[in-house]
């Protein structure tokens, strides 16, 4: 199944019927008297999150949504049928942005969750509805509102725990298949990953879900490269795995060169929280991995991690660091939500 992460689609609601002018007029019935009907109302198009979906490749190959209108009023007081709504079933996570791509209409996070993006039409009023003392014959009827037209964009940012970042060809691919069940493409090559990718973790008996998303460069936001445009993927996580190629020359420049970018992307992403490790242990000695170690610590400042994905050596710690860093901020996030009582 391909991957697609964003999508425009062309959405209409339903416009309401119109009201009928109608008189009853029966043989032997001494009063008559108007009797035409409401229109019904039109259908809305609605949005909801679904499970069992991590794509938005369904909307690739139907782009265009109109409800349905309603129908008009009829004679003998009858209202028209209601239009029937139409709902974009979409993956959990999306959000559903405003042709402008950066008003954010509604962003659904949960399984479930609805939002109505165009409502229907009313249905226009009978002349039933105009009858007075002194107009006892009224001729007139309302047309139904016209439905809403709108062009939006629906862009998925996978929910996960963990998200992995790196300059291309650093490990990542390698170890979401050495951690998970996950099989993404790995070869010797820089960008091999060009679509996302999950996969569930296990360490001491729990499970955390980690994103692989394509490798950065310098300039990424400048549109080098694959550019920036996976990053969104990562902004739901509550941890960063920053993993750096432990044979490059300068494994500092690296650091930096993402940590910039995080930075030029915004969304706070830069400051969240997140373990670093120097990977591919297992092509160094113990002398030059403890030298190379040592140049990333000054740099970032923070206590690095060791480990290779190939071999094995230093993953469960990782893991386990990572299962920490998760359960703090899960906990802190609690916190926050709960706030403290008042009366």
């Amino acid at each position: 199944m391909k991957f697609l992460d964003l999508t425009k689609v062309y959405i209409r609601s339903g416009s309401g019927g119109g009201g009928c002018i109608s008189f009853r007029r029966e043989k032997y019935i001494e009063f008559g008297g108007p009797d035409g009907g409401d229109g019904g109302t039109g259908g809305s198009v609605w949005a909801e999150a679904v499970d069992g979906l991590n794509t938005l490749i369904d909307f690739r190959y139907q782009q265009h949504f109109f409800a349905e209108n309603g129908r008009p009023g009829m004679g003998r007081q009858r209202t028209g049928k209601d239009g029937e709504d139409i709902t974009l079933r979409v993956p959990v996570g999306t959000e559903v942005l405003d042709e402008d791509q950066e008003t954010v209409i509604a962003d659904l996070t949960e399984v479930g969750q609805r939002v109505e993006l165009a409502r229907g039409g009313n249905g226009g009023w009978g002349n039933l509805h105009f009858k007075s003392a002194t107009n006892q014959a009224p001729r007139r009827a309302n047309p139904g509102q016209e439905g809403v037209e709108r062009t939006l964009w629906l862009r998925l940012k996978l929910i996960a725990d963990v998200g992995l970042l790196g300059l291309p060809n650093a490990g990542k691919s390698t170890f979401l298949a050495a951690t998970s069940n996950a099989r993404p493409k790995i070869a010797d090559y820089p960008f091999t990953t060009l679509h996302p990718n999950l996969g569930v973790v296990g360490v001491d008996g729990r499970e955390f879900v980690v994103a692989d998303i394509p490798g950065l460069i310098e300039g990424a936001h400048e549109g080098k490269g694959i550019g920036d445009r996976f990053l969104g993927h990562v902004e739901r996580c509550a941890a960063l795995l920053h993993l750096i190629d432990g044979t490059s020359d300068d494994p500092a420049e690296d650091y930096r060169t993402i940590i910039n970018e995080l930075e030029a992307y915004g969304g706070d992403l830069a400051d969240k929280p997140r373990v670093t490790v120097l990977n591919k242990t297992d092509a160094l000695g113990p002398e030059l991995t403890e030298m190379q170690a040592e140049i990333l610590r000054e740099a970032c400042g923070t206590p690095v991690l060791c480990m290779s994905g190939v071999s094995g050596e230093g993953v469960t710690e990782v893991l386990r660091a990572l299962q920490d860093l998760i359960r703090s901020e899960r906990e802190a996030s609690n916190t926050e939500e709960a706030g403290p009582w008042r009366p």
